[in-house]
């Protein structure tokens, strides 16, 4: 059986708040609730299950791959949020969306810190 990522843990101050934004953000299903955990489901059977932490938050990045469509309504939410967003990861070019690779992406923060990120194709392709 190949190795593929199953799921993974988001810390956060309110896993409950930092779970629903980022179904909102993403379009997703409203979080489960699976143990002590708030799960947010992504269509390649990955989740990531949000956590509350029990100390300060170390931001994290993460990366999700979507479609044209999805990324319109992404930046649309970012906006109508009025979300600091930047083209890169240096945040040397805030309010701008990166064309790279031919696809689109931007960068935006969560309610903990961490650095979300959406691309419409992936890198290096």
């Amino acid at each position: 059986m190949p190795a593929q990522l199953n799921h993974t843990i988001v810390w956060s101050s309110d896993q409950r708040k930092s779970a629903e934004f980022l179904a909102e953000m993403l379009g997703r299903p409203a979080p489960a609730r699976f143990g002590h955990f708030d799960v947010v489901e992504l269509d390649n059977g990955v989740s990531l299950d949000f956590a509350d932490a029990e100390g300060p938050i170390r931001p994290q990045h993460y990366a999700f791959l979507i479609g044209e469509p999805d990324f319109d309504a992404v930046l649309g939410r970012i906006k109508a949020r009025k979300l600091d967003h930047w083209a890169d990861p240096a945040r040397r070019r805030p309010g701008e969306v990166n064309h790279n690779d031919g696809g689109r992406g931007v960068y935006f923060l969560g309610p903990d810190g961490h650095f979300l990120e959406v691309i419409t194709r992936p890198y290096g392709c």
